[in-house]
């Protein structure tokens, strides 16, 4: 996958875990169409209901800060979010992404002028966001990390190498 096309929905900074997915299901569902079920619970209640596959979830600053819990980042992957765009990430949840094959891309500038609603396409490969007013240059994403953002995570892009059947 090299090209994101979708939907925005933006929020604001200190978007932490617990509202991207709520702690109290963190040891009690295990399921991915059910941690998907509840993405974003306590931020946005109709989110679920309204996102589709492609749909790019936009942030402020320190996306993703609070506990470390890697349903924060796969529940969104799981309902089909394509990217998440921030001014900056916390630290873990960065690598929580990538982890699962979620690219998580900085730009500051494509997040002050988007608005929930835009139409949006991220190009991975050559390091565009393309929205229906502007275009943002970011770094493209290095040949490896496109390949575990392709393989769908970390776990699946090593299995591959390691020529290990799941």
């Amino acid at each position: 996958m090299s090209t994101i096309k979708g939907k925005v929905f933006k929020y604001g900074n200190n978007i932490n875990t617990d509202v991207i997915f709520p702690g109290k299901y963190t040891y009690t569902i295990t399921d991915p169409q059910e941690i998907a079920k509840h993405s974003m619970e306590d931020l946005d209640p109709e989110f679920v209901n309204k996102v589709k596959p492609g749909d790019v979830v936009i942030g402020g600053t320190n996306f993703g800060c609070g506990s470390s819990r890697e349903q924060a980042a796969s529940c969104l992957k799981y309902i089909g979010v394509g990217a998440i765009i921030a001014k900056s990430f916390s630290r873990l949840y960065f690598r929580n992404c990538l982890n699962f094959g979620l690219p998580p891309i900085t730009c500051a500038k494509a997040v002050d002028a988007l608005e929930s609603g835009d139409d949006i396409e991220v190009d991975l490969l050559n390091g565009k966001i393309i929205t229906g007013k502007d275009t943002f240059d970011i770094p493209p994403l290095p040949e490896s990390i496109r390949g575990i953002i392709n393989a769908g995570g970390l776990i699946p892009f090593t299995r591959k190498r390691l020529g290990i059947d799941e």
